[in-house]
C-alpha cells in the first residue's frame, strides 16, 4: 500500500483548543450525560448525578488499562506502538465478546479528567504514534474533558476513535475536527442478527449511519511518508462462522462509502464469553469461510486490505 505524504501535520483538536471550541464541545458532552443520549440506546438516565444505564457508566471515566499495543493494524503501530487506553464497559452486549472481562464484568478504575489526561501525555512520552481510546462510545464527555487539559499540556498526537460501531450522529457531530481516526467496528449487515448477538435492534441502520458520517468528516485513511496512519476511516469487520456477520453486503456498503476504503477482514473470531449458547458460534471460522469474507470485498471493488490478510490473496 501507497503511502500519501503529508508536507506537515497537526492534530485536528489543537485548533479547536486555540480557539475555545473544545471547551463548548466539552459542555455539550457533559449535557447529553443529563438524561443520556450519547448512544442510539438513549437510556434518559441522569449520568451526571450518578443514575447508571446499560454502559454502567456514570460521570467519571473508567480505565482498565493504558500502554503501547502492537497488536493493531500496521498503519496504527509503527515503530513504537499504538497508544492504547482500554475503557471499561460498553454500550453494547455482544455475547462473543473477547474482551468481556473489561466491557461485561468492569474490569477497571475511575480515572478523573487529570489522570486521564496524565495517561495521554504518558503515551505520547513513550514514542507512540497516536492515543487510541478503545471502547469510547459511551465516555465521549470524559475523554473532551481529558483531552483539553492534555492539550493545554502539550499532546499533540492524532486520537483514534476505537469504537463498536453503534454511534450516535448527534455524538459523533461533537467529534468533528477532534479526532483524527476513526476505526469503527462494522459487524453486523442485518439488524436481526444485531438484535440477536449484541442486544440492540437497530445496530445495521445506526452503524451505516455512522460510517457515512465518520468517513464525511475524515476521509479514506492518509499516511505519511513511514506508512503511519494520520488521518481518515479504517473499518474492522470480525467474520463469523456460517455467514453470521453478513459480510457481502458490509462491503457493498463499505464500497459504496468509498473503493480506497481500508478494512481490515478479521479472521480471529474464537468462541468466548456466552458464545456457547448460540450454536453457530461455538467454533472458529473455517478457511473456507474467510477465504470467502475477502472475496467478497474484491468482488465489491475493495481493494485496500489490510496487509496482515491479505497476504491470503496473493
Amino acid at each position: 500500500m501507497k503511502a500519501q505524504p503529508e508536507v506537515e501535520f497537526e492534530a485536528a483538536y489543537l485548533s479547536p483548543l486555540r480557539s475555545g471550541e473544545l471547551r463548548a464541545r466539552v459542555s455539550a458532552a457533559r449535557e447529553l450525560l443529563r438524561a443520556c443520549r450519547l448512544c442510539p440506546r438513549e437510556c434518559r438516565v441522569n449520568r451526571l448525578e450518578g443514575e447508571l444505564g446499560t454502559c454502567r457508566v456514570g460521570a467519571t471515566a473508567m480505565v482498565s488499562s493504558y500502554g503501547p499495543h502492537f497488536g493493531e493494524e500496521s498503519p496504527l503501530v509503527g515503530q513504537h506502538g499504538s497508544g492504547t487506553i482500554f475503557l471499561t464497559h460498553c454500550n453494547l452486549r455482544c455475547l462473543f465478546c473477547q474482551n468481556y472481562d473489561i466491557s461485561h464484568l468492569g474490569q477497571g478504575q475511575a480515572a478523573d479528567p487529570d489522570q486521564l489526561a496524565e495517561m495521554m501525555l504518558a503515551l505520547q512520552g513513550r514514542g507512540c504514534h497516536n492515543i487510541n481510546f478503545v471502547t469510547p462510545t459511551h465516555q465521549v464527555p470524559q475523554i473532551l474533558e481529558a483531552l483539553e487539559i492534555a492539550a493545554g499540556r502539550g499532546l499533540n498526537l492524532p486520537l483514534v476513535y476505537n469504537c463498536g460501531g453503534y454511534e450516535s450522529l448527534e455524538t459523533l457531530r461533537l467529534l468533528e475536527d477532534v479526532f483524527d481516526i476513526y476505526m469503527p467496528d462494522a459487524k453486523y449487515g442485518d439488524n436481526r442478527v444485531g438484535q440477536r448477538l449484541s442486544q440492540v435492534p437497530d445496530y445495521w441502520d445506526r452503524n451505516r449511519e455512522a460510517l457515512a458520517e465518520m468517513h464525511r468528516q475524515v476521509g479514506d485513511l492518509r499516511l505519511d511518508e513511514r506508512g503511519t496512519a494520520r488521518r481518515g476511516l479504517l473499518v474492522r469487520h470480525l467474520v463469523l462462522p456460517q455467514g453470521l456477520a453478513g459480510t457481502r453486503q458490509v462491503m457493498e456498503f463499505l464500497a459504496s462509502l468509498s473503493r480506497n476504503c481500508y478494512v481490515n477482514v478479521m479472521a480471529q473470531y474464537r468462541p468466548c464469553y456466552r458464545a456457547q449458547e448460540v450454536p453457530e458460534l461455538r467454533r472458529p471460522i473455517t478457511a473456507a469461510e474467510y477465504d470467502e469474507a475477502l472475496e467478497a470485498a474484491l468482488v465489491a471493488g475493495l481493494t485496500r486490505l489490510d496487509e496482515r490478510w491479505a497476504l491470503r490473496l496473493r
